[in-house]
Protein backbone atom coordinates (compact mmCIF):
# COMPACT_ATOMS: atom_id res chain seq x y z
CA UNK A 1 0.00 0.00 0.00
CA UNK A 2 1.53 3.18 -0.89
CA UNK A 3 2.56 5.55 2.11
CA UNK A 4 2.10 9.31 1.76
CA UNK A 5 4.89 11.70 3.71
CA UNK A 6 3.85 15.38 3.69
CA UNK A 7 6.80 17.58 3.85
CA UNK A 8 5.90 20.88 3.78
CA UNK A 9 3.15 21.02 0.84
CA UNK A 10 4.66 18.51 -0.94
CA UNK A 11 3.65 14.68 -0.84
CA UNK A 12 5.91 11.89 -1.35
CA UNK A 13 4.25 8.56 -2.28
CA UNK A 14 6.35 5.76 -1.03
CA UNK A 15 5.70 2.25 -2.58
CA UNK A 16 6.84 -0.65 -0.49
CA UNK A 17 5.64 -4.29 -0.91
CA UNK A 18 4.34 -5.39 2.17
CA UNK A 19 5.75 -9.08 3.76
CA UNK A 20 1.61 -9.96 3.91
CA UNK A 21 1.86 -9.58 0.66
CA UNK A 22 5.59 -11.02 -0.68
CA UNK A 23 4.01 -14.48 -0.31
CA UNK A 24 1.39 -14.12 -2.74
CA UNK A 25 3.96 -12.37 -5.55
CA UNK A 26 4.82 -16.02 -7.25
CA UNK A 27 1.27 -16.55 -7.70
CA UNK A 28 0.77 -15.09 -11.24
CA UNK A 29 3.88 -16.24 -12.56
CA UNK A 30 3.58 -19.67 -11.49
CA UNK A 31 0.37 -19.26 -13.19
CA UNK A 32 1.09 -17.99 -16.72
CA UNK A 33 3.75 -20.62 -16.50
CA UNK A 34 2.03 -23.49 -15.46
CA UNK A 35 -0.67 -22.84 -17.69
CA UNK A 36 1.78 -21.93 -20.89
CA UNK A 37 3.69 -25.47 -20.51
CA UNK A 38 0.30 -27.42 -20.03
CA UNK A 39 -1.15 -26.05 -23.18
CA UNK A 40 1.79 -26.80 -25.33
CA UNK A 41 1.82 -29.95 -24.04
CA UNK A 42 -1.28 -30.68 -24.47
CA UNK A 43 -1.22 -29.36 -28.14
CA UNK A 44 1.67 -31.67 -28.53
CA UNK A 45 -0.21 -34.78 -26.79
CA UNK A 46 -3.99 -34.29 -28.86
CA UNK A 47 -1.92 -33.71 -32.61
CA UNK A 48 0.64 -37.13 -31.59
CA UNK A 49 3.78 -36.66 -30.20
CA UNK A 50 4.67 -38.52 -33.30
CA UNK A 51 3.67 -35.65 -35.75
CA UNK A 52 6.02 -33.66 -33.07
CA UNK A 53 8.66 -35.64 -33.57
CA UNK A 54 8.54 -35.17 -37.76
CA UNK A 55 9.24 -31.76 -36.79
CA UNK A 56 12.10 -32.29 -34.37
CA UNK A 57 13.60 -34.56 -37.32
CA UNK A 58 12.89 -31.96 -39.71
CA UNK A 59 15.35 -29.66 -37.48
CA UNK A 60 18.05 -32.24 -37.34
CA UNK A 61 17.03 -33.21 -33.47
CA UNK A 62 18.96 -36.64 -33.05
CA UNK A 63 16.31 -39.38 -31.44
CA UNK A 64 13.20 -37.15 -32.57
CA UNK A 65 10.36 -39.63 -31.88
CA UNK A 66 11.34 -40.09 -28.27
CA UNK A 67 12.42 -36.81 -27.74
CA UNK A 68 8.88 -35.61 -29.29
CA UNK A 69 7.72 -37.61 -25.95
CA UNK A 70 9.84 -36.60 -23.47
CA UNK A 71 9.30 -32.87 -24.55
CA UNK A 72 5.98 -33.62 -24.44
CA UNK A 73 5.81 -35.28 -20.64
CA UNK A 74 8.18 -32.68 -19.40
CA UNK A 75 5.91 -29.84 -20.57
CA UNK A 76 2.84 -31.40 -18.90
CA UNK A 77 4.38 -33.05 -15.52
CA UNK A 78 6.31 -29.77 -15.58
CA UNK A 79 3.41 -27.50 -16.11
CA UNK A 80 1.36 -29.15 -13.67
CA UNK A 81 4.15 -29.24 -11.05
CA UNK A 82 4.57 -25.18 -11.71
CA UNK A 83 0.79 -24.44 -11.58
CA UNK A 84 0.21 -26.04 -7.98
CA UNK A 85 3.54 -25.15 -6.53
CA UNK A 86 5.59 -28.41 -5.76
CA UNK A 87 8.70 -29.81 -6.97
CA UNK A 88 9.50 -26.69 -8.74
CA UNK A 89 13.43 -26.80 -8.60
CA UNK A 90 13.33 -30.09 -10.05
CA UNK A 91 10.97 -29.48 -12.87
CA UNK A 92 12.49 -26.47 -13.72
CA UNK A 93 15.88 -28.21 -15.11
CA UNK A 94 14.42 -30.05 -18.14
CA UNK A 95 11.78 -27.12 -18.30
CA UNK A 96 14.91 -25.24 -19.32
CA UNK A 97 16.29 -27.97 -21.29
CA UNK A 98 13.55 -28.10 -23.71
CA UNK A 99 13.30 -23.98 -23.68
CA UNK A 100 17.03 -23.80 -24.51
CA UNK A 101 16.61 -26.57 -27.17
CA UNK A 102 13.55 -24.52 -28.83
CA UNK A 103 15.71 -22.19 -28.16
CA UNK A 104 18.47 -22.14 -29.93
CA UNK A 105 16.59 -24.59 -32.88
CA UNK A 106 14.13 -22.46 -33.81
CA UNK A 107 13.49 -19.16 -32.37
CA UNK A 108 17.00 -17.40 -32.26
CA UNK A 109 16.86 -17.20 -35.92
CA UNK A 110 14.08 -14.91 -35.86
CA UNK A 111 15.49 -12.47 -33.47
CA UNK A 112 14.46 -10.64 -29.97
CA UNK A 113 10.71 -10.06 -31.41
CA UNK A 114 7.71 -12.24 -30.57
CA UNK A 115 5.29 -10.40 -32.18
CA UNK A 116 6.38 -9.11 -35.85
CA UNK A 117 3.64 -7.63 -38.22
CA UNK A 118 4.54 -9.20 -41.64
CA UNK A 119 2.03 -7.11 -43.58
CA UNK A 120 -1.37 -5.52 -43.16
CA UNK A 121 -3.94 -6.02 -45.63
CA UNK A 122 -7.93 -5.24 -46.12
CA UNK A 123 -8.06 -9.29 -45.04
CA UNK A 124 -5.96 -8.68 -41.23
CA UNK A 125 -3.20 -8.42 -40.27
CA UNK A 126 -0.45 -10.94 -40.80
CA UNK A 127 2.10 -11.73 -38.15
CA UNK A 128 5.96 -13.11 -38.48
CA UNK A 129 8.21 -15.94 -37.04
CA UNK A 130 8.08 -15.97 -33.29
CA UNK A 131 11.54 -14.41 -31.88
CA UNK A 132 13.00 -15.62 -28.41
CA UNK A 133 11.41 -12.89 -26.27
CA UNK A 134 9.20 -15.45 -24.43
CA UNK A 135 11.58 -17.96 -24.12
CA UNK A 136 13.53 -16.08 -22.27
CA UNK A 137 10.26 -14.36 -19.93
CA UNK A 138 9.60 -18.26 -19.53
CA UNK A 139 13.36 -19.00 -18.42
CA UNK A 140 13.42 -15.57 -15.86
CA UNK A 141 9.83 -17.21 -14.67
CA UNK A 142 11.46 -20.68 -13.57
CA UNK A 143 14.31 -19.20 -12.19
CA UNK A 144 11.95 -16.58 -10.08
CA UNK A 145 9.97 -19.83 -8.85
CA UNK A 146 13.12 -22.06 -8.55
CA UNK A 147 14.75 -19.86 -6.05
CA UNK A 148 12.30 -17.53 -4.72
CA UNK A 149 9.60 -20.39 -4.17
CA UNK A 150 6.17 -21.05 -5.47
CA UNK A 151 4.57 -18.70 -2.49
CA UNK A 152 2.06 -19.06 0.60
CA UNK A 153 -0.97 -20.83 -1.96
CA UNK A 154 0.82 -23.78 -3.02
CA UNK A 155 0.91 -27.64 -2.43
CA UNK A 156 4.55 -26.73 -1.34
CA UNK A 157 3.23 -24.61 0.94
CA UNK A 158 0.30 -26.91 2.09
CA UNK A 159 2.68 -30.05 2.14
CA UNK A 160 5.68 -28.38 4.27
CA UNK A 161 3.47 -27.05 6.62
CA UNK A 162 1.06 -29.64 7.61
CA UNK A 163 4.87 -31.04 8.83
CA UNK A 164 5.91 -28.00 10.58
CA UNK A 165 8.94 -27.16 8.56
CA UNK A 166 9.60 -23.72 7.26
CA UNK A 167 11.00 -23.05 3.43
CA UNK A 168 14.33 -21.14 4.37
CA UNK A 169 14.39 -17.98 2.43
Amino acid sequence: MPAMHLRGHVAKITLSSSSAAAGWAPLPIRLIVGFGFLAHGYAKLSRGPENFGVVLQTLGVPVPQLLAWLTTLVELVGGTAILVGAFIPLVSVPMAIVLLTALFTVHSQYGFFSVKFAEVTAAGVRFGPVGYEIILLYLAGLATLAVGGPGRLSLETVLLGAKGIERSR
